[in-house]
């Protein structure tokens, strides 16, 4: 594992010191190439309470480059890429983004994990006019409109997650607009997600004035007590909480949760990680929800078959989930990208324009992606999941009329 130290090698072996890294990561089922590498980095969680989330989107990507390197790369070009850890701290993140973007050969960041350290890292990518592709973070700022020319996205945002919960649960699970409250991270992550819930709330008739149950933590802690307490003596008693956090901080809030007697539906974004979040609830997981920005990862659909192919083959120590499969898909993405260059040499400002002319294009999902130059977010599409027995298993949102999710 590459730690975070690295940063700290000197200037003039640190381009080295990242390549050779790169190359034992990718392994050593290439081809013989006959061009020159072509670069990515990223920076994420590979330690601290949110490393599944890093670990398992560096796994993904690295399957989708080895697949294709197996192929001979793009035109002779071994795909590398180099994983720096941040920890998922934006202090750690701003040092990362200066080492990569200080290798001239860097095509492009891509899979960087979590909201805070976007915040931290887009300021760097812009100066450097480096692409960002494919972040694990669903949150707005990576969203304007118009697009921001150097981010383009795959996956549907936290709004949109949100905003489905919302409709569903006003439609299925028997709550009112009131009756569903909020526990989210005290930064950019949790306010993205509150704000796009609330704002679905208020579409369906929740008055401006009217107080909303919330609860915070702060972030790479488990002090979970001062939220719930906040939710737990909201003058209404929910019925539903959505939760805008990591794996272990989310779990311990439901285990205390319904310990304290709470009878609700829990409901957390993608970005919590559902394989982690199962572990760690064990049997107290039963019925949470989840909702993902990939379809299951045992689904038979083309990408995810060429996904567990390719996990089997290229990241063997890996167990299959959600979050690796979202870093192939953006692997694939990525790779869809180069694929309509067509010219020998590509430019960071080439790849953004390959990107954006793919217009509609099919990945194997059996549903229709798009990018643009008006359009940098490929993927819209939410899929639900609800915990059961120790297993992540899809479901539907009528669902909620049918089973009873808060035991």
């Amino acid at each position: 594992m590459l730690s975070w130290r690295s940063q700290w090698l000197p200037a003039a072996g640190l381009s080295v010191f990242m390549s050779l890294f790169a190359a034992q990561a990718v392994g050593q089922e290439s081809e013989d190439f006959s061009g020159a590498p072509l670069s990515f980095g990223m920076s994420t969680a590979l330690s601290g309470p949110a490393a599944d989330l890093g670990r398992q989107m560096r796994a993904g990507l690295l399957a989708a480059f080895a697949e294709r390197n197996v192929q001979g790369g793009w035109q002779g070009r071994e795909l590398r890429l180099t994983a720096l850890d941040d920890g998922y701290e934006p202090k750690l993140t701003v040092p990362n983004m200066r080492a990569l973007v200080a290798d001239a050969e860097l095509l492009a960041v891509v899979g960087n994990v979590g909201t805070p350290t976007a915040v931290a890292a887009l300021p760097i990518a812009r100066r450097a006019q480096i692409p960002f592709i494919g972040a694990f973070s669903g949150a707005g700022v990576l969203r304007k409109q118009p697009p921001e020319p150097l981010v383009l996205n795959y996956r549907a945002s936290y709004a949109e997650e949100t905003a489905a919960m919302v409709e569903a649960l006003l439609n299925f699970g028997g709550c009112r607009p009131e009756e569903i409250a909020f526990f989210t991270q005290r930064d950019a992550f949790g306010d993205a997600g509150f704000h796009g819930g609330l704002a679905a709330l208020r579409a369906h008739g929740l008055s401006e004035g009217f107080w909303v149950a919330h609860g915070r933590y702060e972030r790479n802690t488990e002090a979970v007590e001062n939220g719930l307490a906040d939710i737990l003596l909201a003058p209404v008693t929910p019925k539903a909480v959505i939760l805008v956090g990591t794996y272990a901080p989310c779990a311990r809030f439901i285990r205390l949760a319904r310990e304290s007697g709470l009878q609700a539906h829990f409901l957390n974004v993608s970005f919590v990680g559902a394989n982690s979040l199962s572990r760690a609830l064990g049997s107290q997981g039963n019925g949470v929800i989840v909702t993902q920005v990939v379809p299951h990862y045992r689904s038979q659909i083309p990408a995810v078959q060429a996904y567990r192919s390719a996990m089997k083959r290229h990241q063997p120590d890996q167990a299959l989930g959600f979050v690796s499969l979202e870093g192939y898909l953006v692997g694939r993405l990525l790779i869809a990208g180069l694929e309509n260059h067509s010219e020998a040499e590509i430019t960071r400002k080439q790849l953004v324009v390959a990107l954006e002319s793919l217009g509609k294009f099919d990945l194997g999902l059996g549903i229709p992606l798009c990018l643009s130059a008006k359009d940098h977010q490929a993927c819209h599409e939410i899929w639900p999941t609800v915990l059961s027995n120790g297993q992540v298993e899809p479901m539907d949102w009528q669902d909620l009329q049918d089973r009873d999710f808060h035991e």
